[in-house]
């Protein structure tokens, strides 16, 4: 492989995904921690939002080796069953319904969201009718939205939600992904189309950096996050982390299915 290869020029370019937000989101990202740091420290929930591959971030967050409750990932399986493809559960079904006003309120609906709360949506667009839902359903309920989206690509396409509304103009915080419009990054002669998107990159960048923050001032107020760790990390000790950090995820999104709702 070499830097004018296919592979070495995506390579090439996600790092360079990696570099921008490193010198351009840092603030946002800590603003974003903050909010996040409010809500987990007391004993709230952020809850985490995508469509599409935008599911992957959201899984990115809890549970993952490295990761801590409090992160409450939303996958509604409708809008992200991506290996069928065709067929039943195929990626029309989702990609069509992903832009059905109203979908997105029938999602929060199963949720009875608490004061100390927030909403972390991840969408590359930000303009599909689901995500512009759930954005103003969040903020009907008191909670504070984050966005995480390509700002080059929003910014070059059209809401498809009736309020003419992009998610970046509904987020408290809107982080950029710094992924360029249309995602793919890597040209190749004879080929007409880019190959190689960026977006999952960006996404998981941005996902962890949150993370990372969020844990170092849970730290500093001294309420230090249950951590799944691997059991190259704390040896036996593991499988019992484990199961504490399901325990603690259980207690906190309990009260998300207490009836009535208040």
């Amino acid at each position: 492989m070499s830097a004018e290869s296919a592979s070495g020029r995506y390579l090439v370019e996600a790092a360079k995904i990696v570099e921008r937000i490193a010198t351009t989101q840092l603030e946002a990202i800590d603003a974003a921690a903050a909010i996040c740091t409010q809500a987990i420290g007391t004993g709230g929930l952020v809850h985490a939002f995508g469509t599409g591959h935008s599911r992957i971030p959201v899984e990115e967050l809890f549970p993952r080796h490295g990761s801590f409750p409090g992160f409450h990932p939303i996958v509604e399986l409708s809008l992200t069953n991506h290996t069928q493809i065709v067929g039943a559960n195929g990626q029309r079904q989702a990609m069509w319904l992903e832009k059905i006003e109203g979908f997105g309120e029938v999602i929060l609906r199963n949720f009875a969201f608490g004061p100390d709360d927030a909403m972390l949506i991840f969408s590359n667009s930000g303009v599909n009718a689901v995500v512009i839902d759930v954005a103003l359903g969040a903020r009907e309920r008191g909670l504070p939205v984050i966005a995480v989206v390509s700002f080059d690509h929003s910014g070059k396409s059209p809401s498809r939600h009736s309020s003419g509304k992009k998610l970046i103009e509904l987020a408290d915080i809107a982080i950029d992904n710094c992924t360029p419009a249309g995602d793919a990054m890597v040209s190749i002669d004879g080929l007409d189309d880019p190959v190689g998107p960026g977006s999952t990159i960006g996404f998981a960048a941005v996902a962890n950096a949150i993370k990372s923050q969020t844990a170092e001032a849970l730290v500093a107020l001294g309420t230090p996050p249950l951590v799944l760790s691997s059991s190259v990390v704390i040896g036996d000790a593991s499988a019992q982390r484990f199961d504490d950090c399901y325990d603690e995820q259980s207690r906190r999104v309990s009260r998300l299915y207490d009836w009535p709702r208040s």
